[in-house]
């Protein structure tokens, strides 16, 4: 079935997006697996088709390699004039940027998008003159090869054994609309270049020796394929999302993991990432937490800890929050267009099955077109599995206190009420009570609401006064209504107040995300970017914050947030100043809640950018349990992460 109303957040960031592409040029790259595969001819194709229909259409860059079909497509369009840049000696022509944003067309054409420009021009990459033109308002073609992004640098040259110099952000793929996959066999490619329409001759018998091999192009066009068929796969995820809709399209295999505390989900966990390593698949661990049964603490934690396996070994890990465990699943996994969900079922006796509700079975009798994939066995203890000691938390002895005052208040509000109203009319009295006692959060004192409650309207108000006999067989089904009644109210609250406070918790760290991100992109300067950032950090985790920056072969406090907690002196010491440097060696989190030099009382992470670490962050919670939740880590990463993309880009604009 699907489902057409739209999600609102989801409706919310397609406005912005929108809007914000309304003023923004439009991005087409032609991506090709090497050169020579057509990616210039089939870009001047296109223009030479958008120029017919009459839009303003100029050429900034276009390299034919001395092939005349592609120089007689150039004759049909206007170039802009290059500027000459003096370069040791020598008279270097180069695009140039200030006359095409003079000229302003619709649409510009830039070739060999990975281009390093020459020393002293504005930008010192082209992919950074396409970029200027784009927030401009200038539509722009332009040509990649995938050995030229960023993110496949070593893999690439681990294949064609050869340095790449020239790279391409990732984030510019994602900032384009179009990605057209241009594409030719290995064979015909290699008889191109031996026809001298890739490369000169001299040129292209080097070029066969190193990287025009057979098997370096084979290798090369599986890349490229990958790179669009994840694309393609996105676009499918996010059209599915923006029109809400609910079943699965099997496009792609991607596996859902049930991960709970139980020992058996780490077997679970295994199996599946051996699964989806045989089928190429991505995969999912998630876990459920459940809030109106406030699970045990070092039952939540081994859960979690498992999650964190399934993360090492490559998965994308996931906390629910939801009072229906099998609905959560369902609804997460059909948004997320999983096709197999794996989960594991304990061997009970016979009657146990028919008696209590089998987590598996459901999800089997719900799973409509996913396949579910169900591992058996026993219940076993995991003899070997490391339990931290659990801290024995203080009785909620003013939580008791409260729902006590507050059934006494209702009582007294009752004796009052009573000579004018009808015994029966009371209840609802008590009803409000045992609701204002569940907003509170605490479940033991909803139930005791709900108990008091009925004991004092049935000693109080019901004939024999002053007695817990009952008079009438009547009153016995009135009391059992009114506690299941009011039992059932205090949960559903509970629920509600639970589900307000994850909402505002997750609105409250989405919005400083938000705000991050406005924030950086108006700021200029590496100071002023960590002060921005660790500032929003630190109101979004509640923490205190240091930025480490490398000066002189080793670590040094550049800016520090505003001091929440008391985040001690403003040296490290000698143990939290070699963690530090070994995050930064590394390019890995380390300290509180992680497995590496988790003696420390902080969390350091690196700001890794394209080429490295650039710094290290200093994370001191005021609530070190935030750490327990995976989710809360990924948000924490996300903008660790995008801090230290704005600290690059920076760095890149000098």
């Amino acid at each position: 079935m699907t489902e057409r109303r739209l999600n609102p957040d989801k409706l919310l960031q397609r406005v912005k997006k929108e809007e914000h592409q309304e003023t923004r040029g439009k991005l087409k790259i032609y991506l090709g697996a090497a050169p020579g595969v057509g990616k210039t001819h089939e870009m001047l194709t296109d223009a030479l088709e958008d120029k017919s229909r009459g839009l303003d259409v100029v050429i900034g860059v276009a390299e034919s390699h001395g092939r005349k079909e592609i120089e007689a497509i150039l004759s049909k369009f206007e170039i802009l004039p290059k500027q000459t840049v003096d370069y040791h000696g020598k008279q270097l022509l180069e695009f140039d940027i200030d006359a095409a944003l003079n000229r302003h067309p619709a649409l510009i054409l830039l070739d060999e998008m990975a281009h390093s420009n020459i020393p002293g021009l504005r930008h010192k990459k082209r992919w950074q003159d396409i970029k200027e033109l784009l927030e401009r308002g200038i539509d722009v073609y332009t040509t990649l090869n995938v050995q030229h992004i960023e993110s496949l640098n070593k893999t690439v040259a681990q294949i064609i054994h050869a340095p790449i110099k020239e790279t391409v952000p990732d984030f510019m793929l994602e900032l384009a609309d179009t990605i057209e996959l241009v594409d030719i066999p290995p064979d015909a490619l290699l008889k191109r270049l031996q026809e001298g329409k890739v490369y000169y001759p001299e040129q292209a018998a080097l070029a066969s020796d190193h990287f025009f091999r057979k098997g370096n192009l084979i290798a090369l066009r599986e890349i490229a394929f990958r790179i669009m068929a994840n694309r393609v796969n996105t676009e499918v995820l996010l059209y599915r999302q923006d029109l809400g809709i609910k079943h699965i399209w099997p496009t792609k295999e991607k596996i859902l993991v049930c991960v709970g505390s139980r020992p058996e989900s780490l077997k679970l966990i295994r199996t599946a990432k051996r699964m989806a390593d045989s089928l190429q698949a991505e995969w999912i661990a998630v876990y459920v937490d459940t809030p109106f049964i406030k699970s045990r603490e070092d039952k939540k934690h081994r859960a979690i800890e498992n999650l964190r396996l399934a993360e090492q070994l490559g998965a994308e890990t996931k906390m629910l929050v939801g009072s229906d465990i099998i609905q959560e699943l369902m609804n997460f996994a059909r948004e997320e267009n999983v096709t197999q969900i794996m989960i594991w079922k304990h061997v009970y006796k016979r009657w146990r099955d028919l008696i209590f509700r089998s987590l598996a079975d459901e999800i089997v009798r719900n799973s409509g077109e996913i396949d579910v994939y169900i591992m058996t066995g026993t219940r076993v203890e995991n003899l070997h599995q490391e339990r931290k000691p659990i801290t024995r938390k203080i009785f909620p002895w003013k939580t008791y206190a409260i729902s006590i005052g507050i059934m006494c208040l209702a009582t007294m509000i009752n004796c009052l009420l009573y000579p004018y109203l009808n015994a029966s009319n009371l209840i609802m009295v008590y009803l409000l009570g045992v609701t204002f006692v569940s907003l509170l959060g605490d479940m033991g004192a909803s139930i005791l609401a709900s108990i008091l409650s009925v004991t004092a309207y049935d000693f109080i108000f019901i004939l024999p006064y002053h007695s817990f006999t009952l008079e009438n067989i009547e009153y016995a089904f009135t009391l059992l209504v009114m506690l299941i009644v009011s039992l059932v109210i205090s949960q559903l609250t509970l629920i509600l107040h639970r589900q307000a406070l994850n909402a505002r918790l997750n609105e409250k760290q989405t919005s400083s995300l938000y705000k991050l991100s406005r924030k950086l992109s108006s700021t200029r300067g590496i100071t002023n970017l960590l002060k921005v950032g660790i500032d929003c950090i630190a109101d979004a985790f509640n923490s205190d914050v240091l930025a480490l920056i490398p000066q002189q072969d080793h670590l040094v406090i550049q800016v520090r947030s505003k001091p929440k907690k008391g985040i001690g002196p403003s040296s490290l010491d000698e143990k939290e100043q070699g963690v530090a440097q070994w995050v930064y060696d590394m390019g890995e989190k380390a300290g509180l809640g992680t497995d590496s030099l988790s003696f420390s009382n902080s969390l350091y992470l690196p700001l890794l950018g394209t080429q490295g670490s650039i710094g290290v962050l200093k994370i001191y919670p005021a609530d070190p349990d935030f750490l327990s939740s995976p989710d809360q880590i990924h948000l924490l990463e996300t903008s660790v992460n995008q801090l230290a993309k704005a600290l690059e880009v920076d760095s890149l604009q000098v």
